[in-house]
């Protein structure tokens, strides 16, 4: 292993070194100096203040005016959402303003819109108010005419039109009466009003039962619709006139009306006085509606002149609260003078921060500088990995199964290439490989634009793994051409193929079969396969020792790295007692069955390998007569088998029994180490290492490694049954590509009409982009994501470890974004 050690670091391999480091604030040059640490972006501060709630923080004042102002900001937002008004996502670059004279013009800014927000609902009401006024007096108006004249409604339904024709010589002084009740010459009354079309059946009603009978009531509809002050809205309203006699009778009317909410108006009875006042409500209709498109564009100035700094006011007013939340996991020290904190970074950025300290002491006017060294700790760090735009995606994916430990091997380094490879396996063609790229090179093309959008959830998925899908892509064409499907279809790409007819007569391969007349085909699988009578079982054997090779590797890729993992972090035991026995157990079992389809391929045997591992364990001393594919074949059988049950004990014993007398020598002091610096008491840390060993269990560290061992065990078979899911998807896809082709295309192809064929190929289009492109690649980037996670990181990874958080302006620029 002597080669390994001497080969260069290998970037994203393991996370970046952290330290734990401490940093004391002189009190003025605090807040300036986690000001830049936020512009840099690469301390992760400890919370020392977990035992107090938030308001019992030193700047929980300071907090509170965030928050209002981010209450401030949020009520603009919204007010210019509602107004329809676009806001500058990045707006021109103005002067700076502090904190103080931004709470100032937020304070003026929120009262003026407040007050003009309350004008224009007062003018908004008493609009609404003349309007059902306006089509009160036209609809009752043509109601008590009909009663008087015995005509129909329609007959004598006032007219606005007919109104403006007139000259208004009367004044408005109706339009200050109270409710008005009507005294016909019969002494029967009448109030009038407008109520909700959907309240006026049971209104009528109530009306019937309250008065028991005494009562005439008619109704028309508004004719156009109103709007509702309470949600905005506009609804449609019916005009009613409720004729009567007596006064307990109206007070009964008037009382019902109000609990249902309708409004009552006054309609007099000739027809001069109700022109004069509809000509009246008209002409102040008219008023306020200039009024009101006045005051709206006024408010849609002002909602503009803030909407044009609204993203730069929200992104400053959070960059504050962050600060001030950051200030507050900070502790005083005993003079009250300096603010101590604690924090994770990594080790390359030490010298940035100490840089970005002495301009925050410069910058202050401090004439103390801020002090900053590192600290030993026995704390696990946070796990960071500096990523790109390509490989931050295959980093997400390893990270949704679990963050892996501090310095612990990361997966995603493998995944940027098995992954996509897994997919492509099963979804190998390269027609669809070529759809699967040019999507991708869409999004990669205009990734400068859609960063700089707003994305539905499916798309700005897509765009975040664009490149995964690139990669997919290629490996899905490069798979398709091995299989030699474009959209099911083979190819004679690489030269003619190795068979032909039997006879020169013979066109069909189904009956007359085929021979060998030439070398075969150079690459990939050779076309006359497709169509032939064993097409299926060529493949399916094909595919199926293929998935097996595949996974057999790709497990022991992952005990390979367990390797460098304990050896990495100096565990022998976890190499003599967990990687030893694991890779003999694995390859004595299934790294032999993938070693007999190697030598089966290659000799062209037709040795049946089912009853070859079958007989392995049924039969370790049995002949195996035709089944024999080289010499001493019994007998390397009858050693893999003797390895392979050694190995079982051999991964459960040993390590619980030796940690425990490890445990004994280092509680007696032989063999005591301290796990920290020399000046270190082991017995003043809580978290020491002498208390972590005298919690040692001897039952619960046994029973782990047996339930360890078992899962190994198990999942050894289980694992590369799993990976026959390779073979199956791949059959799938190519049989249900087959089907759309010959089913839908050729079916299609098969008539004269050219309707006939033009809708064939639009079904063959849709079907293919949102069955086989669409769930099928799901399918396939699920199950490629399974083998991943539980068959391949199961062998090295634990993934219980935590992300590394800095504090950083830029991660809330791009949560705002």
């Amino acid at each position: 292993m002597g080669l390994f050690d001497r080969l260069p670091p290998m970037d994203h391999l393991r996370s970046e070194k952290m330290c734990l480091v401490q940093l004391i604030f002189p009190a003025e040059s605090a807040r300036l100096a986690v000001t830049y640490l936020g512009e840099l972006g690469l301390l992760q501060f400890k919370d020392l203040n977990e035992d107090k709630s938030p308001f019992q923080r030193i700047f929980v004042n300071q907090v509170k005016r965030c928050a209002e102002m981010s209450r401030k900001l949020k009520f603009f937002s919204d007010q210019i959402n509602k107004a329809g008004v676009k806001s500058s996502v990045r707006p021109a670059l103005q002067p700076e303003i502090d904190l103080e004279e931004l709470e100032a013009k937020l304070g003026e800014h929120e009262h003026e819109l407040l007050e003009m927000n309350t004008n224009s609902g007062t003018l908004r009401q008493t609009y609404n108010e003349l309007l059902e006024f306006k089509l009160v007096l036209s609809k009752a108006g043509s109601i008590l005419a009909a009663s008087q004249n015995h005509a129909t409604p329609a007959d004598h339904e006032l007219d606005e039109h007919i109104y403006d024709k007139e000259v208004d010589d009367g004044n408005g002084y109706l339009l200050e009466q109270g409710i008005h009740q009507g005294a016909l010459e019969s002494g029967v009354r009448f109030v009038s009003g407008i109520i909700l079309k959907s309240k006026a059946l049971a209104f009528e009603r109530m009306l019937f039962r309250t008065t028991r009978g005494n009562m005439f009531f008619n109704q028309a509809s508004a004719g156009e619709p109103v709007m509702d002050p309470s949600s905005g809205e506009e609804v449609e309203k019916t005009v009613f006139v409720v004729f009567f006699s007596g006064e307990q009778a109206k007070a009964k009317i008037l009382r019902i009306c109000a609990s249902f909410g309708a409004n009552c108006y006054p309609v007099p009875e000739e027809i001069v006085k109700q022109r004069q006042i509809f000509r009246e409500v008209s002409s102040r209709l008219s008023d306020l509606e200039v009024t009101l498109d006045a005051g709206i564009q006024h408010r849609n100035k002002a909602l503009e002149s803030v909407g044009s700094q609204l993203w730069r006011w929200i992104l400053m007013v959070k960059k504050e609260k962050a600060v001030y939340d950051t200030l507050n996991m900070l502790n005083f020290d005993v003079t009250k003078k300096c603010l101590v904190g604690e924090g994770w970074c990594p080790i390359f950025a030490k010298s940035q921060i100490e840089d970005v300290l002495q301009r925050a002491t410069l910058h202050s006017n401090s004439q103390v500088g801020i002090i900053f060294h590192e600290m030993d700790t026995i704390d696990s760090p946070p796990t960071y990995f500096r990523t790109d735009k390509f490989t931050n995606a295959f980093q997400e994916i390893v990270d949704a199964y679990g963050v892996g430990r501090y310095e612990e091997i990361n997966p995603a380094v493998y995944s940027v290439i098995t992954f996509p490879f897994l997919f492509a396996v099963m979804f190998g063609d390269w027609g669809h490989g070529i759809c699967l790229l040019i999507g991708a090179l869409i999004l990669i093309l205009r990734e400068k634009k859609l960063s700089s959008q707003k994305l539905d959830s499916f798309t700005e998925m897509a765009f975040g793994g664009r490149y995964v899908i690139l990669l997919m892509a290629l490996f899905s064409i490069y798979c398709g051409l091995i299989y030699n499907e474009f959209f099911s279809v083979p190819f004679h790409i690489f030269g003619k193929s190795a068979y032909a007819c039997r006879e020169n007569s013979c066109s069909d391969a189904y009956t007359a079969g085929l021979v060998k007349v030439r070398d075969p085909y150079p690459f990939g699988v050779d076309p006359s396969w497709r169509g032939s009578r064993s097409e299926l079982p060529f493949l399916n054997s094909l595919k199926m020792k293929m998935s097996i090779l595949m996974g057999v590797s790709q497990m022991n890729l992952g005990i390979l790295l367990s390797y460098f993992d304990a050896k990495f972090h100096k565990n022998a035991l976890d190499i003599r007692y967990q990687f030893i026995p694991q890779l003999i157990f694995l390859n004595s079992l299934f790294g032999y069955l993938s070693l007999l389809i190697l030598i089966k391929w290659c000799t062209g045997s037709k040795a049946d390998l089912y009853h070859v591992m079958i007989y392995m364990f049924l039969d370790p001393a049995g002949d195996l007569g035709e089944n024999q594919l080289f010499w001493g074949q019994k007998e390397l059988q009858i050693l893999l088998l003797l390895l392979a049950l050694v190995a079982v004990p051999w991964m459960l014993f040993p390590k619980p029994f030796i940690l425990k007398k490890l445990h004994k020598e280092r509680f007696q002091g032989h063999s005591y180490r301290f796990l920290g610096t020399s000046d270190m008491d082991p017995d003043s840390e809580p978290d020491s290492a002498r208390s972590r060993h005298d919690d040692f269990n001897f039952g619960e560290v046994f029973v782990h490694q047996m339930i360890h061992s078992i899962e190994f065990v198990l999942g050894a078979v289980s694992n590369t049954a799993s990976y026959l899911r390779l073979w199956a998807l791949s059959l799938a896809h190519s049989e249900l590509s087959t089907v759309f082709y010959e089913k839908l295309l050729l079916f299609a192809w098969g008539y004269d009409s050219l309707i006939f064929k033009l809708v064939g190929l639009i079904v063959f289009a849709f079907a293919t982009a949102f069955i086989l492109l669409g769930m099928e690649s799901l399918s396939a980037f699920l199950h490629a994501l399974r083998l991943h996670w539980v068959e391949f990181m199961n062998k090295f990874y634990h993934g219980d470890g935590y992300k590394f958080k800095p504090f950083s302006f830029a991660l809330l620029a791009e949560d705002e974004e």
